[in-house]
């Protein structure tokens, strides 16, 4: 291992742990210190919240085995800050993986409605709800749905699944006994958790569910916005959005998804290079793309 790969490891070993330290601070410092002292130390759950993406980025990249070396340990740390962030690892994997495989197919594409079959206000509602939130409210419950007896979630899913969603597939991964084991003590552990937190806030429990909606409003913003109107059918294309150097960087390099879903299996850290010896450039920039996604579903005649 060269020297480079050394030290982005210790980083990435890190920021892992800076980032679990952060939501540790939020979920039972913050109301045990300092809160007691002054309702304005609240203002400080903007941090977390402002750092969501970044975080998001970084389990990421254990999903894709490229945080550390070796699967064991891009799993445990995925887990702990997968339990932290609110949902089973294992749901969050699975998810990102299927993204993978089935972007831009009829079955993973969150803007592209078909005029004559869908109807067009239902599938807006459900857009803007996704877009505003709904996203990591669907990992939440998601993850939590695991702790339901095996039959009723094959039931449940059943009634769920079509021919435009992947959860069929999804769950079929999920019900593994192993994974389905692992999910379940994943999302006791996010009860556990939260559930204690939210005691320990005691009547300023409305700060921390403020700071989880804005966590969900941010990460369900940025969840499609690299493949928003993007040519259908071709699951190795996405947007890489310029941002400024510090903007790249903080968000570990994840505005070059294109490169991204080239590459899945490079690190964060190795995309920039990547993208400067390949023939991909920017395909606009970050903050105008994220704004456009509020023009709404697209038609899929105007993309085939």
């Amino acid at each position: 291992m060269d020297r480079e790969t050394r030290h982005y490891r210790r980083l990435n070993l890190a920021l892992a742990a800076g980032f679990a330290g952060l939501q540790l601070f939020q979920l039972f410092a913050l109301p045990f210190w300092l809160l007691p002292l002054a309702p304005a130390w609240g203002w400080l759950l903007l941090f977390p919240v402002l750092l969501s993406n970044p975080w998001w980025s970084l389990i990421h990249d254990a999903v894709h085995v490229s945080l550390l070396p070796g699967k064991t340990a891009n799993r445990r740390l995925g887990r702990v800050n997968g339990v932290l962030f609110g949902a089973s690892f294992d749901l969050l994997r699975w998810g990102h993986l299927l993204h993978h495989a089935l972007s831009r197919t009829p079955r993973e594409r969150s803007e592209v409605f078909e005029p004559g079959r869908d109807n067009r206000l239902v599938f807006a509602a459900d857009y803007y709800f996704r877009l505003l939130g709904g996203l990591y409210l669907y990992e939440v419950l998601g993850s939590l749905l695991f702790l339901l007896p095996r039959g009723l979630i094959r039931t449940l899913a059943g009634r769920l699944a079509t021919d435009r969603n992947p959860l069929a597939t999804l769950v079929e991964r999920m019900l593994v006994p192993e994974t389905l084991a692992a999910a379940r003590l994943d999302a006791f552990l996010v009860l556990l958790v939260h559930g204690l937190a939210f005691a320990a806030y005691g009547a300023q429990a409305w700060m921390l569910a403020l700071a989880i909606v804005g966590r969900g409003l941010l990460i369900s913003l940025m969840d499609n916005v690299w493949h928003y109107g993007t040519p259908l059918n071709d699951s190795r294309y996405a947007h890489n959005l310029r941002l400024p150097g510090w903007g790249s960087r903080l968000l570990l390099n994840f505005n070059l998804h294109g490169v991204h879903h080239l590459r899945p299996n490079l690190p964060w850290w190795q995309l920039p290079r990547q993208h400067q010896d390949g023939s991909a450039d920017y395909q606009g920039e970050l903050l105008p793309t994220l704004m456009a996604q509020f023009r709404g579903p697209i038609p899929e005649d105007r993309l085939a």
